[in-house]
């Protein structure tokens, strides 16, 4: 019984860091969201986290380590979203893309804290090794998704659409509405957003999507 008790107790202390980590890192996003990637501390995140500084150095190590493993968090709660969402579409492509664009303007997507965090790190990305890489792992991972799908669509409808085509102006619509939302949040809403992506897919993928009405949507 002791022996048998001794090989749990790891397993309980690595539970219990990993709900640690992942409350600091809730934490930063909390923190960047509201004082900017540069002007966040980790007197601050301690703060918000309600821990003690000594608690983010013993399972971060420093600021820079702290911030890159809450970009992989964003990227991989991210990528693991596509992945029910996907596997809840089924086989069909029409529902795939359908449940991709539903995704990105879901509420647990486009809550305003992961939004801002986002736009944070693409912002410092170019200047950060490690970031960059991680914001181009993410954004190469989406496009091949996209085009993926896209190019199931135009080979089962005979279109002369371009699968690069359509995940590069999807993704670039997605980041422009993104960034609407978080910036002038009364001039659009989630649904208007999603309708306006809807309605372009109507366009390349006629009669696989039907139009919406952004204007009906933002009413709502």
């Amino acid at each position: 019984m002791v022996i048998a008790a001794s090989k749990r107790a790891p397993k309980k202390r690595t539970a219990s860091r990993a709900l640690r980590k992942q409350q600091l890192i809730k934490a930063t996003i909390k923190t960047v969201a509201k004082k900017g990637f540069a002007d966040t501390t980790l007197a601050d995140v301690a703060k918000e986290a309600g821990l003690s500084q000594g608690i983010i150095n013993l399972h971060f190590q420093s600021k820079d380590r702290l911030f890159s493993e809450t970009l992989r968090s964003l990227s991989d709660e991210y990528g693991q979203a596509w992945e029910r969402a996907l596997k809840k579409a089924g086989a069909d492509p029409i529902e795939k893309l359908r449940a991709m664009v539903n995704l990105d303007f879901s509420a647990p997507v486009c809550e305003r804290n992961k939004l801002a965090v986002w736009f944070a790190f693409w912002g410092e990305a170019k200047s950060r090794p490690t970031y960059l890489k991680v914001c181009k792992d993410h954004d190469a991972q989406y496009t091949s998704v996209l085009e993926h799908i896209a190019g199931e669509i135009i080979r089962e409808g005979g279109y002369e659409a371009s699968e690069g085509d359509v995940a590069e102006t999807l993704s670039a619509m997605t980041d422009g509405f993104w960034l609407s939302l978080l910036l002038t949040p009364r001039s659009l809403t989630r649904e208007s957003a999603k309708a306006l992506c809807f309605n372009y897919l109507a366009n390349v993928f006629p009669p696989h999507f039907a139009a919406e009405d952004p204007v009906a949507s933002l009413a709502e």
